[in-house]
């Protein structure tokens, strides 16, 4: 069997200094915000795992439709040897990737967890022994450097994260990903795509009440990592989409004026009654919004796949590849 190799390069204090400063950054700005990465403790993972399979919840299975049907034509168009996924976790949709590689000699996960690398890295080494497996404990959006492995390379975007990124951040982030890039290389991005606004509310704002939950739960992380008072029972989930900005918005609305103290912070908050706190963005594109986001970067798209509904896209981008000869344009017909 490979071994398992594991690469640190977040500082094992990272994750609360990190927080601590997005905390009082984000509570003490003009309107306040959060960062949704805050919602992912081991609750938060949980309840976003039981969202992917709500019947509200289109975009896990709209990707995972193209990935079964595409997964082939993705790995003929690559034609790489080292597989990198940015947010990794349990790795579970890059299987399919993984199984259509037949070239493949590398795998490099990276994620902020070492638990869920390791566990995953485990995983698939049993059932794949000859893979190497490559994992980098990182922040992929604070800068990154990959360990050296064969090329070309396919680095693998999924989900849709980027659509939490703000435009100027987003620019920044795929720029970062250009300069990761060698001739031959490409990148393989999930984004999210612009339809009716009753279906995208309804996909953060669930019958059940688990998005609620889960948006919840960065007051529960506040609360037990810097001793803050947080009631998660004053705060309301509020979820609307900006039509001018093409994203849907989730916030926390504060039910009654309340004060809250943050002890690590020194820091006392007073919230007026109906006052909202952004968490999180969910940028929604179009194809030619992604294809001038990724060629400003410096990057040249070349392919184009959707599930049969057109909710979700993936989209094929080389350094210098030309596109193919149907203007890189391929769709999942359903």
């Amino acid at each position: 069997m490979s071994p398992f190799h594991l690469t640190r390069t977040l500082p094992e204090d990272a994750t609360g200094a990190e927080l601590r400063a997005d905390v009082l950054r984000g509570l003490t700005g003009t309107p306040r915000t959060l960062p949704p990465k805050w919602f992912y403790d081991a609750r938060g993972s949980r309840l976003f795992d039981e969202i992917t399979t709500l019947p509200e919840y289109y975009p896990t299975r709209a990707e995972r439709e193209i990935l079964l049907a595409r997964a082939a034509e993705i790995a003929a168009a690559a034609g790489a040897r080292t597989l990198v996924e940015l947010g990794s976790g349990s790795s579970d949709k890059t299987r399919h990737l993984l199984d259509a590689m037949t070239s493949l000699r590398g795998y490099v996960p990276v994620d902020v967890s070492e638990s869920a690398l390791r566990q995953a890295g485990r995983a698939l080494l049993a059932e794949r022994p000859a893979l190497d497996v490559h994992a980098v404990v990182a922040d992929f959006t604070a800068g990154l450097t990959l360990p050296a492995s064969p090329g070309p390379r396919l680095v693998a975007f999924l989900g849709g994260t980027l659509g939490n990124l703000l435009p100027e951040e987003r620019g920044a982030f795929l720029a970062s990903l250009r300069a990761l890039l060698e001739p031959g290389d490409s990148l393989l991005l999930g984004t999210d795509l612009v339809k009716d606004e009753r279906t995208l509310v309804r996909a953060y704002d669930d019958a059940a009440g688990v998005t609620a939950e889960f948006n919840k739960n960065v007051l529960s992380v506040i609360n037990r990592e810097l001793g803050a008072d947080f009631d998660p029972d004053a705060f309301s989930h509020v979820a609307v989409w900006d039509r001018e900005r093409q994203w849907i918005e989730m916030r926390l609305r504060s039910e009654v004026a309340q004060t809250v103290k943050i002890p690590a912070l020194d820091l006392t908050l007073d919230f007026a009654e109906g006052e909202e706190t952004r968490t999180e963005v969910s940028a929604k594109f179009t194809e030619e919004r992604v294809r001038g986001e990724l060629g400003a970067a410096g990057l040249t798209p070349v392919r184009w796949w959707t599930d049969g509904e057109r909710r979700f896209a993936l989209s094929l981008s080389t350094v210098d590849g030309p596109a193919s000869d149907d203007d890189g344009r391929a769709r999942a017909d359903g």
